[in-house]
């Protein structure tokens, strides 16, 4: 049998195999050079903006796609089966555009997201910093009001995006003493602003053309208007809201690494002989894809369920905290096993599968630790 996604339609794949060919077309052949500068390029985005293929799911007239979470989820997938896991577009496209949408103001929304679909403005969220990863309370950037402009001091860390990015999404306390409720989202443009640096384009175990990076933010002005949401202190609450979206992407991007970790070795251990016969042949290759083809398939179909409920608005906090953490979990199983059936080959760089490998880690980190992850999904029960 042959699974289809029950949210797949026939518009949905003909924008997947668009994706795919732009992929194909532009990105792919580029990969080796931007895993050296540890970058994508800037005109990158701006030729995938020209090909519709950023904020799919903002309203056109804000000079999105005019589609849905589903119109992101294919493009999604399509970079992710061309190893493209490196290019920062599910921040930009399916977290900082939405918060911008949904606690934006009109002029907000009108200013920055037709610059984010064309890939003139490149999105960035701010959470994490040196001592705080994903305590969000525990925040120590400030921003504070003087006259008509917030003041922003502080740095962080990890960033995705941190190189290029030109609007950042700034997690900052507005008011230090409130804990949660001091919390604000500020959006800093870059190019507007003094007092921003850029630190170090860190060095990472894998995605090595995802730019992630420090940021410092010393006395930096921006205007009281670029706050989001209808007044300070409810930054928490939207962060609360928006990270379902957030897990379940990183679930679905988990079920597409395992899903593709399979196809390669099945390719390779089809082909690889030992003992006067193929790898395949072999009883214990073929149970362990068995059972790696199980597991993914039950990730698969779970994930789709999970979109089903964020389309009906009805995913919530603890789902998407299961997704999040049983998918990333499978996927680091999977993705070792199949090391595992390459033999040496597997542990060697010019292999997908050794890619797959470094870049699977990170999966059970960010977006929310897995054991943070287990603690939302525990005071549920």
């Amino acid at each position: 049998m042959h699974y289809q996604s029950p949210w797949m339609n026939d518009e949905l794949q003909m924008l997947s195999d668009a994706a795919t060919r732009f992929f194909e077309k532009e990105f792919v052949a580029e990969l080796p050079r931007w895993n050296e500068q540890g970058m994508v390029d800037r005109d990158a985005w701006l030729k995938a903006g020209a090909a519709g293929l950023l904020c799919t799911e903002m309203p056109t007239e804000y000079g999105g796609g005019g589609g849905d979470y589903r119109h992101e989820t294919v493009i999604m997938e399509a970079q992710n089966r061309l190893s493209l896991g490196g290019w920062g577009n599910q921040v930009h496209s399916t977290i900082v555009a939405p918060y911008i949408l949904h606690y934006g103001s009109e002029e907000q929304k009108q200013r920055w997201l037709p610059k984010m679909a064309s890939g003139e403005l490149i999105g960035a969220i701010a959470m994490t910093e040196p001592d705080t990863g994903s305590d969000l309370q525990a925040v120590k950037t400030t921003a504070l009001l003087d006259g008509n402009e917030y003041v922003i001091n502080g740095s962080k860390t990890y960033i995705t995006n941190g190189q290029t990015a030109n609007l950042i999404i700034v997690v900052a306390k507005t008011d230090p003493k409130l804990g949660a409720k001091g919390i604000s989202l500020l959006v800093v443009e870059t190019d507007a602003v003094e007092g921003f640096e850029r630190g170090r384009n860190l060095d990472k175990v894998g995605l090595p053309a995802a730019d992630t990076s420090e940021l410092f933010f010393n006395d930096v002005r921006v205007p009281a208007a670029n706050l989001l949401g209808p007044e300070a202190g409810r930054g928490f609450g939207m962060l609360m809201e928006q990270l379902p979206q957030e897990r379940l992407n990183i679930a679905q991007a988990a079920v597409v690494a395992m899903e593709r970790a399979i196809e390669v070795t099945l390719d390779f251990v089809k082909q690889r002989k030992a003992f006067g016969q193929t790898v395949f042949d072999f009883q214990n290759t073929q149970f362990k894809l068995a059972e790696c083809r199980t597991k993914a398939l039950v990730a698969r179909t779970f994930v789709d369920n999970c979109v089903l409920w964020h389309l009906e608005g009805k995913l919530d906090a603890t789902v998407a905290s299961m997704a999040k953490y049983w998918c990333t979990d499978t996927q680091g199983e999977i993705v070792d096993e199949c090391v595992q059936l390459h033999g040496g080959a597997g542990y060697m760089s010019e292999y997908p599968i050794a890619g797959m490998y470094a870049d699977a880690r990170v999966q059970r980190i960010y977006g929310g630790t897995n054991e943070i992850m287990k603690v939302l999904i525990s005071r549920s029960l």
